[in-house]
């Protein structure tokens, strides 16, 4: 434990407008104390799409005021009693999770199961509420309030600045990957190679696998070939992209949050009994998915949310077992207002990282 001489800052949102960089900068009030929390002072956050669609309601009416931000890393600066495995000075971060009924009400059997993202009564790091009723506040701002559980440690391997991103945009690829077991003599396909996509296209490679990536423009070939991987589609400017690619695909990762893809031609790519894993969500309305699609060849059309605290570790372990980095680009933390306008209009390559000039 230590003193809590700080105060936390951060950028508000107070209504839909802040998705055009009207977020105010203000203290506000962190969840109440408990001696299961840890209080982290910033060093970097990552700016995650989903922050843009929670500042201007686009999944549904947001709490507002509300502190956006859930790719979090800094400095662990007072640590609760019943904390295990960090103390003051430790290097960890938080991902899009703060809270499971995990050991609270007898746990669910998503949680028992290591499958904690999945749990009915998650709390998201932000735009959601505590057990204890407080409002949960993410990490554009100069400290963060976490319960133990979902605070993970940065191996020594991972710059700060590469693992903020990966709390939620490397692990929401991670996951999947993961899941159907990813591995050597498989072919796996990323659809929508940018901020989430790349890291799907780099994790998929060091596991061992074939890796397509598929994304509109034929001008993107080159800097998907240099990511590792082996191949790729480019929808709008390749003729007969699906027959030349019929069948070749064990699994595809579609990192596109809209529904206007040509999504039934994706399936054409998958091999018999293969899986599309959707994790990007639309705000547009549902996927035109026609039933031959999937009952020709036993397909399946399913998604992933995330990843547990079992997957950021394994995923961060990954990271600096093969040195892998990510395309972030860093913009100070007083710079967050400017840096949301720019991601929205599609000028990051691929993540933008802010810092605490202060805290480094």
């Amino acid at each position: 434990m230590a003193a809590t001489d700080y105060k936390f800052k951060g950028w508000n949102a107070l209504d839909a407008t802040a998705a055009e960089g009207k977020m105010v900068w203000r203290e506000f009030e962190p969840k109440r104390w408990e001696e299961n929390d840890v209080d982290i002072k910033i060093t970097h956050a990552g700016i995650c799409g989903s922050d843009i669609h929670t500042l201007r309601s686009g999944w549904g009416e947001t709490a507002y005021p509300c502190v956006v931000g859930h790719e979090i890393v800094g400095t662990a600066v007072k640590v609760g009693s019943k904390v295990e495995g960090i103390k003051v000075g430790d290097r960890v971060g938080v991902g899009a999770q703060s809270d499971s009924c995990l050991g609270r009400f007898g746990d669910c059997e998503d949680c028992a199961a290591g499958d904690e993202n999945y749990c009915d009564k998650v709390v998201g790091t932000y735009n959601s509420k505590h057990f204890n009723g407080d409002a949960s506040q993410g990490g554009y701002a100069t400290y963060h309030r976490s319960p133990s559980h979902f605070v993970i440690k940065i191996p020594d391997g991972v710059p700060s600045q590469e693992a903020a991103p990966m709390m939620c945009g490397g692990v929401t690829v991670y996951a999947p990957l993961k899941n159907y077991n990813v591995g050597p003599g498989m072919t796996v396909g990323i659809v929508g190679v940018g901020g989430l996509g790349h890291y799907g296209v780099k994790f998929a490679s060091a596991l061992g696998a074939k890796v397509v990536g598929i994304s509109r423009k034929e001008a993107k070939r080159g800097e998907v070939l240099e990511l590792g991987a082996a191949d790729y589609i480019a929808t709008d400017d390749n003729e007969d992209w699906v027959k030349k690619h019929y069948r070749s695909l064990d699994l595809i990762i579609s990192t596109v949050a809209s529904s206007k893809v040509p999504i039934n031609d994706y399936f054409q790519l998958l091999k018999k009994k293969g899986n599309f894993v959707q994790v990007g969500i639309p705000e547009d309305g549902a996927m035109p998915i026609a039933v031959p699609s999937v009952v020709f060849g036993q397909k399946k059309f399913t998604g992933s949310l995330i990843g547990s605290p079992a997957n950021l570790r394994e995923m961060l372990e990954l990271v600096a077992r093969n040195n892998l980095r990510g395309m972030i680009q860093e913009r100070p933390m007083k710079d967050a207002n400017q840096a949301i306008v720019d991601l929205e209009a599609g000028k990051a390559r691929y993540r933008y990282v802010l810092f605490n000039e202060d805290a480094a």
